[in-house]
């Protein structure tokens, strides 16, 4: 396996066991609570959190037989929205994504369990997928009308 950048920005050959030996102490890198007030280091977050809620929901589309749609610009751009757009809006979309993220993993846990189990897990996954798409648009609505001029 080659060597690549992990989401903390240390070079990882993917062996999760080897953390410790590489001399990084990585809850000291943690954003301390001052800097995650801060927008810039909140926001790297809201965008990785984001990205992975809609790899999920392709996952739970998958498992549902249905194709998963590809994400509106709007709901590609809603991080840097956010970014742009600060105060109270972002503050409820750091919030949304933690309550949807609150919602994806034990329902996708459940799925896959299912599947394990040799389940048809298809209409528990297709009402996953409805409210993921549910809490997605919501979401993408707190942005202002005018966030996105071209």
């Amino acid at each position: 396996m080659n060597p690549a950048m992990d989401a903390t920005g240390i070079i990882s050959d993917g062996h999760w066991s080897d953390a410790q030996a590489s001399g990084h102490d990585f809850v000291d890198s943690w954003p301390q609570p001052a800097e995650a007030e801060s927008a810039p280091a909140a926001l790297g977050s809201i965008a990785i959190k984001w990205a992975a809620l809609h790899q999920a929901g392709q996952v739970v589309a998958a498992i549902a037989g249905i194709e998963g749609e590809s994400p509106s610009l709007e709901a590609r751009a809603f991080p840097a929205i956010m970014r742009e757009t600060g105060g109270w809006r972002c503050r409820l979309a750091e919030q949304g994504i933690e309550d949807l993220t609150a919602i994806m993993e034990p329902g996708l846990s459940a799925l896959i369990a299912a599947l394990d189990r040799g389940a048809d897990p298809r209409a528990a996954a297709r009402s996953l997928w409805t409210e993921f798409v549910a809490a997605r648009d919501a979401m993408v609505a707190l942005a202002p009308p005018d966030a996105l001029k071209l």
